[in-house]
């Protein structure tokens, strides 16, 4: 198994890999097994992050038609429910094409709104390339053009589905395969506040007054187009908004620009600030009360609990006309919780976007911070 390392708040943690890497490894085993017809004992392919993936190869079985073999799920120091599971993956030949499938364990696709459609196995974008060009790249090597069918199952994904928050989501009857990156960065709480604090200092010791805190990709991808100066300069706060907004008012900064995706940043709408889902959720709950302000019909509302994500409820909403008020409204109760929370030691505001409306809304306060953080830091 290779063996990848971060520090996080002075400890040095090893990181997993994604269902998504251990499944693309799987049938990257079963594919040089069906071709050699011996089977696969390691394996091993490039992740999305450039790491490689390494890993012992279990369970082969095989024949002229097709092949399967699985791996082991390696969370590293992150505490994960799927950690030590067995992912598989059956490959098969077909006359031309790859088709990705889900098979026992895997979830199906409930609610609009996720990153697969309704009905569709719940193997995200990022894996299914990846399982596909770790087939294609078996086929290439052996010189084959025929396609395939790639069958990902784990008879363990069903029991362990109710540990996790898919039933709720709209996944139903197994876990996902999931990750963007392949590789799993170990989400020790403690070490993580070290790190956000850790990194407050820094830029509190260069002089600054203003702090931009951000939550994650997402809010990176949005800097990198809308103020790409920042991109280096932001705090990644994760879900760790409260103690976030603690730190920076220990260590005496005058302004404090959160941006994030609304998805997580809804729940700022009810004071919730720490957003994991482990914590809190109340997204929609959050969604049908600005609905309801803005005058929203019952009719409306009652949809919103059963969107699967943040935008899909405002896709509803943008249906009839709603979306824009209901976005004013939410802006509003997240400038008083986040006012409540600091208590005149400092100006703070927040900005949400989404990636399909943009910039969904900004509280009372984020035009003037972004210009003092923008003079700050770029002038």
């Amino acid at each position: 198994m290779s063996e990848h390392y971060i520090n996080r708040g002075g400890k040095r943690l090893r990181c997993g890999f994604t269902t998504g890497s251990c499944a693309a490894a799987a049938a990257k085993a079963a594919a040089e097994t069906l071709f050699t017809q011996n089977a696969a004992e390691n394996t091993a392919l490039t992740t999305p992050a450039g790491i490689v993936f390494e890993t012992a190869v279990r369970d082969v079985s095989f024949d002229l038609k097709s092949a399967c073999c699985a791996v082991l799920k390696d969370g590293g120091d992150d505490p994960d429910v799927t950690d030590g599971i067995s992912i598989y993956a059956r490959v098969e030949f077909i006359p031309s094409g790859f088709v990705v499938e889900g098979g026992e364990g895997i979830g199906r696709v409930t609610k609009s709104g996720l990153d697969q459609p309704v009905g569709a196995a719940a193997i995200n974008s990022t894996p299914r390339r990846m399982i596909i060009d770790a087939v294609s790249d078996i086929f290439d090597k052996y010189n084959y053009h025929g396609g395939a069918r790639i069958t990902i199952y784990t008879p363990e994904g069903k029991a362990l589905a109710a540990k996790t928050y898919n039933p709720r989501m709209g996944i139903e009857g197994g876990i996902s395969i999931i990750g963007t990156t392949g590789i799993v960065e170990p989400m020790s709480n403690g070490a993580l506040v070290e790190t956000i604090r850790l990194e407050e200092r820094v830029r509190r010791a260069e002089g600054k007054k203003s702090l931009l805190l951000t939550i994650g990709n997402y809010s990176r991808s949005f800097l990198s187009e809308q103020m790409p100066f920042m991109l280096d300069r932001s705090v990644t706060c994760s879900n760790f908004i409260g103690e976030a907004i603690d730190a920076a008012l220990e260590y005496g900064f005058e302004n404090i620009l959160i941006i994030g995706h609304i998805g997580k940043l809804v729940k700022l709408g009810a004071g919730i600030m720490n957003t994991h889902s482990s914590q809190a959720d109340g997204r929609m709950e959050v969604l049908v009360t600005c609905g309801l302000l803005a005058g929203a019909d019952a009719s409306v509302l009652r949809m919103l609990p059963e969107c699967a994500t943040v935008d899909a409820a405002l896709d509803e909403l943008e249906r009839v006309g709603m979306r824009d008020s209901a976005a004013k409204i939410l802006m509003e109760r997240a400038q008083y919780y986040l006012e409540a929370k600091v208590k005149d030691c400092a100006k703070i505001g927040a900005v949400m976007f989404s990636f399909k409306y943009g910039i969904v809304g900004m509280t009372a306060s984020a035009d003037e911070l972004i210009k003092a953080i923008s003079e700050e830091y770029n002038g």
